[in-house]
């Protein structure tokens, strides 16, 4: 009970201790240069495939979003060790921690050294009532897939070297989320970005078919944190969907709730394909941009335009049957 307790409330920290197949858990580090010339996806993770014990590995995950070149990473399953109390993960030599990455990766799909320190952290705020991003969703033992926002925004200092050519990554922004679960959603869209006019602006964004207890229903959490205030629409805070619409060039997704609309439309640039879990295997291949560009408008109950703004090196996915998703 102690240990599902800490879970809850802390989503940041492995969650898979004592947990049977299928089963998955994944951080998402998002790492861009202060030029915004390199642009990294890192995600370590474990998998734990259901009926074939063969197919469990751990695995570090690179995606190179300007040219969306994709690595995976393969170990075996007792290379991955996380501590018990806090986000501290290792897989083979590489480890992982929400104030800094240290990359030794030499495998055949290539080599990446080096590490990363994160400063001036943007935390997402986590207590009894809202713990975390899924809200009281997160006390739920049955859901499918979890998510949790690690950091919103954090300065980053270091440099990594991949395939013998140094990337200075100082003085850049960084971004950490995660998820885990027994299978990804069917259909979902994410995206994020942290590269605001306003400096420390990040917002986040996602919907995906949610099944629980025989139902399935489109869920959405949305947090914005800007100039130090949290902003969060979720379906569990009674915030609505009031248009989603999807065209091969462009996302525009309107929500309402607690006195405020967010008003998102994001341009999809050419990404990168990734590995994403079902219940088996990591088969499913997801294509992920760190190209896009999202322009945000935060308006009041009156309509009166309270914040506007552009993103860029915008991650953005869309994946899936996603007209069950959509709104006219």
């Amino acid at each position: 009970m102690r240990r599902y307790l800490r879970g809850v409330l802390h989503p940041e920290i492995y969650h898979g201790f004592g947990r049977k197949a299928p089963y998955f858990e994944g951080w998402y580090f998002k790492l861009i240069d202060a030029a915004r010339n390199r642009r990294l996806a890192v995600i370590p993770g474990i998998f734990m495939a259901e009926g074939d014990d063969k197919g469990n590995h751990a695995f570090i995950q690179i995606l190179d979003g300007m040219t969306g070149r994709a690595s995976y990473h393969t170990y075996p399953s007792e290379a991955f060790v996380p501590a018990h109390e806090t986000f501290d993960v290792r897989v083979g030599n590489s480890r992982f921690t929400s104030e800094s990455i240290a990359l030794d990766i030499d495998t055949p799909e290539g080599r990446v050294q080096g590490e990363i320190q994160f400063n001036q952290r943007a935390l997402f705020p986590s207590n009894l009532w809202m713990p975390g991003i899924m809200g009281p969703f997160a006390w739920i033992p049955a859901m499918e897939c979890y998510h949790g926002l690690i950091s919103l925004d954090h300065h980053l200092d270091g440099t990594l070297t991949v395939d013998g050519e140094a990337w200075d990554f100082s003085g850049g922004r960084g971004y950490i989320e995660k998820d885990w679960g027994t299978n990804f959603p069917s259909a979902y869209i994410w995206m994020q970005s942290n590269h605001f006019t306003t400096a420390g602006t990040s917002l986040s964004a996602s919907v995906a078919m949610i099944p629980l207890y025989g139902l399935k229903f489109p869920g959405f959490i949305i947090a914005l944190w800007h100039e130090g205030r949290l902003y969060r629409w979720a379906t569990y805070t009674g915030a609505k969907i009031n248009r989603l619409v999807l065209s091969d060039r462009h996302v525009t997704w309107q929500v309402s709730g607690g006195g405020f609309t967010l008003t998102m439309e994001a341009e999809r640039g050419s990404g990168g394909l990734l590995k994403a879990p079902i219940r088996t295997e990591m088969h499913k291949r997801v294509d992920e941009t760190m190209q896009s560009t999202v322009k945000v408008t935060l308006t009041d109950k009156s309509g009166r335009v309270i914040w506007e703004d552009s993103g860029d090196c915008t991650a953005l996915e869309v994946h899936g049957q996603t007209e069950k998703l959509v709104t006219g």
